[in-house]
């Protein structure tokens, strides 16, 4: 038994320390951390780790160097002399424990000379030793020579996002030496890169130096070289892919058997997908797919054609595809794919609306894909009374119990209808009078879907009996207003009755004897 002065076994075990540590710092609890820390010396690094894991201001990391060394003008930080050694030894007390940086280069002014002031203090040693995630987002000009000093042997996952128009050069510098600075990367995301040759050149040759055993996902907005593509598309490890295709690019022959999820942006050819036809994709859950063409063609028959010549077909999960111009897709190639959860076809109605979703069409992917949680097909939808009918709406409830997020387009008219018929049509004619209670549909974008003139109550009223978990509308019509509050009324009530409900059904459970105790007949 430990006397009142000694510490319990336990305390002497660094994972239950730092299990505390994390434990405290998670609850907000972390002054009562710091002074723990202050009087006891065997949980002073557990605590000072968990601190500084993750930071998201660089300013603030180096406002720990003595006060007299550095100052702020403006907003902007900058040194006043350069750290002593010893002051930049006990300044590494803190730098040494930082795993994860997540900037905002838009929140962290910092003079030209400080770079040149850290770049001489850390010399040829990483200026962050552990760090192991990079983030940063508004990379600027000023900031993009900071990159390197940030990133070491250690570092693992880089995700940087550059503003608009950044200096090529500069780009193209510091992409160069990713892998120099970090050679088992196992993750690189670059946003907002220029597409020019200069870039596409840093690109291809950086990822050409990748350790290409440890690289598990590559997501950068720039095309290829050809020599970069035959390495990409056949790393063995790879799970996440995001690639640029302009053009009439050809893929080697894709092998990928640890690919999860992958996202295409490519113009209106589509000699690419032949580049998959035939391949593993055991592991493939999601797809998506973004085109800017003007002709997207027959895009989704494509896909089916070769994604139905792989392994994909029970895997795929998720489809996506967005564009913004005007497309009217022919949704029967995706039949096939009967595991989909999530389908989400976007386009555009802003010059004419051109969806011709409508009852036929919602019921065949209602019959086919009966695990459908989110279904959007189209963009916002727009005021042209055109869609699907109270009908589709009751093909999805009676077919979709997991559907949760829909958008489509539809009429409105026909739920006031539907309304009206409900109350003039005998019992056993009448399509609403089921109600699908099992539907678990919350979330419905409406978008700017007309409601007729004095029928918002008939409406709310018609989608509550076709789902009654509904609760939130979305919509840019303001005639939806009194619908969707209406519906949220509702289903505030719908949710407390169901939950009495299933309180009551317990505790009829628990009053009923059990027929297997002794004594019970």
């Amino acid at each position: 038994m430990c006397s009142p002065f000694e510490m319990h076994p336990c305390l002497n075990v660094d994972e239950i320390l730092r299990l505390v540590a994390y434990e405290l710092i998670a609850s907000e609890l972390k002054a009562t951390a710091v002074s723990l820390a202050c009087c006891c010396r065997s949980i002073q690094d557990p605590v000072l780790d968990t601190l500084w894991e993750t930071q998201d201001r660089l300013v603030t990391l180096l406002k720990c160097l003595p006060q007299e060394v550095w100052k702020e003008e403006n907003g902007t930080f900058c040194f006043q002399r350069i750290p002593t050694k010893l002051e930049w030894t006990n300044f590494q007390e803190y730098t040494r424990r930082m795993r994860i940086l997540q900037l905002d280069a838009s929140k962290d002014y910092i003079d030209s000379e400080a770079i040149l002031v850290l770049q001489l203090r850390t010399a040829n040693e990483p200026f962050l030793p552990r760090l192991e995630d990079f983030e940063c987002r508004s990379t600027t000009d000023a900031f993009i020579p900071l990159i390197p000093l940030f990133l070491s042997p250690r570092t693992a996952n880089i995700t940087i996002t550059f503003t608009e128009y950044p200096s090529i050069v500069a780009v193209a510098a510091i992409i160069s030496r990713f892998s120099t600075l970090c050679p088992d990367l196992k993750s690189v995301t670059l946003n907002g890169l220029p597409q020019n040759p200069v870039a596409i050149g840093a690109v291809s040759e950086m990822l050409l130096s990748c350790n290409r055993d440890s690289l598990g996902a590559f997501c950068v907005e720039s095309p290829l070289t050809e020599e970069a593509r035959e390495f990409l598309y056949r790393l063995p490890n790879l799970s996440i892919l995001w690639a640029t295709i302009r053009g009439r690019t050809v893929l080697p022959q894709v092998a990928l058997p640890n690919l999860v999820s992958i996202d295409i942006d490519f113009e209106n050819n589509l000699d690419w997908l032949q580049g998959f036809r035939g391949t593993t994709l055991d592991k493939l859950e999601e797809v998506s797919f973004r085109s800017k063409s003007e002709r997207i063609g027959d895009f989704l028959g494509a896909f089916a054609s070769v994604a139905l010549t792989t392994s994909a077909q029970n895997s795929l999960f998720a489809f996506r595809f967005h564009t913004s111009s005007s497309w009217n897709p022919t949704y029967n190639a995706l039949l096939p794919f009967e595991q989909l959860s999530e389908l989400e076809i976007e386009f555009s109605c802003d010059n004419g609306c051109s969806s011709r979703v409508d009852d036929d069409v919602i019921a065949l992917l209602a019959r086919a894909m009966p695990k459908l949680e989110t279904l959007r097909l189209g963009g916002e939808p727009c005021r042209t009374p055109t869609g699907a009918t109270v009908k589709g709406l009751v093909a999805l409830a009676s077919r979709c119990p997991h559907l949760y997020d829909l958008r489509i387009h539809f009429q409105a008219a026909s739920l006031a209808e539907a309304a009206v018929s409900a109350m003039t049509t005998p019992r056993d004619d009448n399509e609403l009078v089921d109600r699908w209670d099992d539907c678990m549909l919350a979330d419905l974008d409406v978008g700017r879907i007309p409601v007729p003139a004095q029928s918002a109550q008939s409406v709310a009223l018609t989608l509550l009996n076709i789902f009654p978990r509904l609760i939130d509308v979305k919509y840019t019509n303001q005639e939806w207003k009194p619908v969707a509050d209406t519906i949220k009324s509702f289903g505030r009530i719908g949710a407390f009755v169901r939950h009495i409900g299933k309180a009551h059904r317990h505790v009829q459970l628990a009053s009923e004897p059990d027929d297997t105790l002794p004594g019970c007949s």
